[in-house]
């Protein structure tokens, strides 16, 4: 799926189709998502920004739902992959298999795996070993996959949203730094407040949540990306989120004492486009003309918290990540 390039009056009203759903798309989310507002967010931004999403939460707390329900609300055709040990890379992107024709010949014909769709939800990614993960890398930068020496090109929009649970490590895969790198978000789902727990379990345990309807087609999508990247940034901001991804790497005349004390890799190029184009969707998402500053700061946390490698003495000392970023923005001027 391709568009042509938009015009400026054809740019105004998909930025004004989108400012007009962004009310609806909250309400058909919550017929079945309670709370969980900037994971909701970040999910959206990541969708019209063209990245890749890992979702990383406790059991039991709707990661798997919140992937459904926003798939769709976009008209997109959808897979589920449910990552196990014994999960190999053909039965992600597909195989080849002898079939004999109509003339009595036989040749090699291609079937297509579940890859091949728009929106995959690869459940509890960090459950299937590295050979197996490594064969999301090629569709997540590239958008094609290779198999026997073929190229298959994946169809527009294509997004792979993955969940883990970061508390069960027995038996799990922690995900390469490299394939890290490649989601554009890593949004942390928490535990609901009180009276919102106390909804979803009226909710859940009263009647059948109502369907949600879509309000998007893939080609919209594809438009809402063209959008996005035409959101002016100022070169000040844009230059603050380079240095605030610069300040993550130990060892730069950048990085603050607490970085080269507790950090043993920073986060690369892709931190710091993902900064710009996240702000740039979010300033879109909120109805604003322009990204700011403020757009760098609230992305900060699920740009960096996976691209950010702590040594043993943040260890030691009960350092997390967060601690990291929260430290390095209070640190780096705007």
């Amino acid at each position: 799926m391709s568009i042509e390039l938009l015009s400026d009056e054809q740019e105004q009203q998909v930025v004004e189709h989108l400012r007009a759903s962004r009310r609806r798309i909250d309400q058909e989310l919550s017929k079945t998502i309670v709370g969980q507002k900037d994971v909701v967010q970040q999910l959206l931004i990541s969708l019209l920004a063209g990245g890749h999403c890992l979702i990383t939460g406790a059991p039991g707390l709707a990661k798997t739902l919140l992937v459904r329900s926003v798939a769709r609300i976009f008209h997109l055709n959808f897979q589920r992959i449910q990552f196990t040990p014994d999960l190999m890379p053909s039965d992600i992107t597909g195989t080849e298999i002898l079939e004999q024709r109509s003339d009595g010949r036989r040749e090699m014909m291609f079937v297509k795996g579940p890859i091949f769709a728009n929106v995959i939800l690869a459940d509890e990614i960090n459950r299937t070993p590295p050979k197996t993960q490594a064969s999301l890398l090629e569709a997540m930068q590239e958008h094609q996959v290779t198999v026997a020496g073929k190229r298959y090109v994946l169809e527009e929009p294509f997004f792979v949203l993955a969940t883990q649970n970061p508390i069960e490590m027995e038996g799990t895969y922690p995900l390469p730094e490299a394939q890290l790198d490649r989601f554009m978000f890593n949004v942390l789902i928490d535990y609901l407040p009180h009276n919102e727990e106390l909804e979803v379990v009226m909710q859940t345990t009263s009647r059948r949540a109502e369907e949600i309807e879509t309000l998007f087609t893939g080609e919209d999508i594809l438009k809402f990306q063209e959008v996005v990247r035409r959101v002016p940034i100022a070169r000040e901001t844009a230059d603050y989120a380079v240095r605030l991804v610069e300040a993550t790497r130990p060892g730069r005349p950048e990085a603050t004492d607490f970085v080269n004390n507790w950090v043993s890799w920073g986060a690369g190029l892709r931190a710091a486009q993902t900064l710009v184009l996240g702000a740039k969707a979010r300033a879109l998402l909120e109805g604003r003309s322009n990204a700011s500053i403020e757009d760098i700061r609230a992305l900060a946390a699920p740009t960096l918290r996976h691209r950010v490698l702590l040594n043993y003495k943040a260890e030691a000392e009960g350092v997390s990540v967060e601690d990291c970023i929260r430290a390095l923005l209070d640190k780096i001027p705007r």
